[in-house]
């Protein structure tokens, strides 16, 4: 047999396999929005990374009533702002559930259930201190008292001299040569385009995330603007600033607010952005006043509001 025949087979064999792998739209993280509108399917290829596809958003919350909030839930179950925010990002992802689609592979995905992740210091104030990511799957029904009860037991974790899963993972891809992680690192972002990364690989890690929160104001620092991953499929990044007086106009009138800042990073992608308007609002509404959105304080469970209901939780395919 001729060596061009044998390389012309081979090209052929090598395009269909390609063809086969890009036609794949099934990933264990997300359902595949199969009725997306052209421009928006345009958009994956026009900009096919999460940083050239990103849009910046500043809001504000008044802050008076979640500092009381926070005061009061110490006693109670021992919440921070740190605690408020996910949780408020998780009413914000329940109720605009188009907050929560993510592109990857060029293509719109919804994914399965609301997942947040957020960073801390192992050690509070200490420069040397490493970072850890704990991510938190939003369960259908859970009230805001048991989502910090379950997100302490992570820190307590986290904070604790305990080896973890995370810790084993790096210091196994710190013994790998330079060329071995250019390859894996290359090798793994292949097989996420065509959705062949495992689920136990996707699931744990913390940028396969609906929105990932950073507050910087527990380490009292302002809010920057953080730029997206480009591993993983997080579409939204959220850094809270440290809570400051400023000078705002309230009825004609200048006043001066406590004001907790806040700054998002958006991939516009992922859908319009007046559902980046409604997502925002739901979570200033919610952080704004606790009491109502959050609730969990009075004792007698009449305030026990789920953070997302079964209908909310984007556990099943999208309708």
């Amino acid at each position: 047999m001729s060596p061009w025949l044998i390389a012309a087979i081979v090209v052929l064999v090598l395009l269909l396999v390609w063809m086969l792998l890009e036609s794949r739209t099934s990933r264990p993280d997300g359902y595949y929005l199969k009725q997306t509108h052209p421009y928006r399917v345009l958009m994956a290829y026009i900009m096919p990374t999460r940083n050239e596809s990103y849009v910046l958003f500043d809001a504000t919350v008044k802050a008076e009533k979640l500092l009381e909030y926070v005061e009061e839930s110490k006693e109670a179950f021992e919440a921070d702002i740190s605690h408020c925010t996910v949780a408020a990002c998780a009413r914000g992802q329940a109720e605009n559930p188009t907050m929560n689609n993510f592109v990857s592979g060029r293509r719109l995905y919804r994914r399965k259930g609301i997942h947040l992740s957020f960073s801390m210091k192992r050690k509070a104030m200490n420069k040397k201190a490493k970072i850890a990511v704990v991510k938190k799957r939003i369960k259908p029904g859970e009230n805001f008292r048991q989502f910090c009860e379950r997100v302490n037991a992570s820190i307590n974790v986290q904070r604790s001299d305990k080896v973890t899963s995370h810790d084993k993972e790096y210091r196994l891809f710190n013994m790998v040569p330079r060329p071995g992680l250019m390859f894996f690192a290359w090798f793994f972002r292949r097989l996420d385009h065509f959705g062949l990364l495992p689920g136990f690989f996707v699931l744990p890690d913390g940028m396969f995330t609906s929105m990932f929160v950073a507050n910087l104001g527990s380490l009292k620092m302002g809010a920057g603007y953080h730029h997206l991953y480009e591993w993983g499929n997080c579409p939204l990044f959220l850094m809270v600033g440290q809570v400051e007086e400023r000078a705002v106009v309230e009825d004609g009138e200048v006043v001066v607010r406590k004001i907790l800042p806040l700054r998002f990073t958006y991939d516009e992608r992922i859908d319009d952005g007046l559902s980046a308007r409604f997502g925002i609002e739901t979570i200033v509404r919610t952080l704004e006043d606790p009491y109502r959105y959050l609730g969990c304080l009075k004792g007698d469970g009449s305030d026990e509001l789920p953070l997302c209901t079964e209908e909310q939780s984007m556990e099943g395919p999208p309708t």
